[in-house]
């Protein structure tokens, strides 16, 4: 009996109650893929629906693995790590979907340039379009969740104190989306598994910080792969945003414990402190708008409410994330 060859790339992929959406992404897998020796692990999130039977039934060749309860993405995908077989790790998100032999190229890349620490394609929508929000860049994220009028005198303000990183690459980048991160496990050695700590958002950026440390990071820009806009959602459509309240309170929460994890106290601290001062200022602003327009200046207050209420539920955690103690930071 021949051995069976070394398995180049282990594929994880988390499941949270989407098991017709990782058929579809397997499916685009066995269609595209071409010269790598790949197994694929889907790592269950305590789904409670018959996922594990729809997703074997299409590819029996799966291994399952159950977490036994909601882990968020950061300890699922450890756990994936810890049972993964190949010399090189993605990181795949259910809702995507291969259009070539993009997995072939990564490989090959990571093979013959030994200083590429990570390596991702481009994202692109279900319509084919380049995802207008990816941000790959640790100050560009930074700035981004500084809730600020967006003039030019605020845009300079921050581009100050929290300047871009260059690179002579242009395929280089700080990090890259958890959808698509392929790997070395030699660099996870060194670089440590995603941190347990974080449910869902901002593990990937947190990660990303470390990979960084251990060798360029490139995002290919003439390589892509669909990323299904809110996929896991029915209606595929992301929730209705405002300018204050642009983020969910999960990834404001997330990317709190990020900066204080990777900037230390002082950045946190800042970002704290702007969002409190926020709170009478957006308040007073609408009240101002309320009284110009001949309404009651307590009229129409939801969405600076809704804004205090964010703050007020992510500050539970404010002296656990000031301390850095380990826990399960689940909003």
């Amino acid at each position: 009996m021949q051995p069976l060859p070394p398995i180049d790339l282990s594929i994880l992929i988390v499941n949270y109650k989407t098991p017709k959406l990782i058929v579809d992404c397997l499916t685009s897998i066995r269609e595209y893929t071409q010269g790598v020796h790949y197994e694929v692990i889907v790592v269950d999130n305590d789904s409670g629906d018959n996922s594990k039977e729809i997703v074997l039934e299409a590819f029996p060749e799966v291994r399952w693995l159950e977490m036994g309860y909601n882990a968020g993405f950061a300890r699922a995908n450890n756990k994936g790590i810890d049972a993964a077989r190949g010399r090189l790790i993605l990181l795949l998100n259910s809702d995507t979907l291969l259009i070539d032999n993009v997995l072939k190229r990564c490989v090959t890349l990571l093979d013959t340039q030994p200083d590429v620490a990570a390596v991702s394609p481009m994202q692109i929508n279900r319509a084919g379009k380049v995802h207008y929000d990816a941000h790959n860049g640790f100050n560009q994220i930074r700035k981004f969740f500084f809730v600020l009028p967006p003039t030019p005198f605020f845009d300079r303000l921050l581009e100050f104190f929290m300047p871009e990183r260059k690179y002579d690459d242009p395929n280089q980048v700080d990090w890259l989306p958890g959808s698509f991160v392929m790997t070395r496990r030699t660099v996870i050695e060194k670089a440590g598994k995603l941190d347990p700590d974080f449910f869902m958002y901002g593990e990937d950026i947190e990660w990303g910080w470390r990979l960084w440390k251990q060798g360029r990071i490139l995002l290919l820009r003439d390589a892509y792969y669909v990323h299904l806009e809110y996929g896991s959602s029915p209606e595929y459509q992301q929730a209705q945003m405002t300018w204050i309240n642009r983020f969910k309170p999960q990834l404001q929460m997330s990317c709190l414990l990020w900066v204080r994890k990777s900037y230390g106290v002082g950045a946190y601290l800042v970002l704290i402190l702007h969002y409190l001062s926020m709170v009478p200022v957006i308040f007073v602003w609408k009240m101002i708008i309320n009284i110009r327009k001949g309404r009651g200046p307590f009229s129409e207050l939801h969405n600076q409410k809704e804004f205090t209420r964010k703050i007020g539920s992510f500050l539970r955690f404010f002296w656990p994330t000031l301390l850095k103690k380990p826990g399960f930071y689940k909003l």
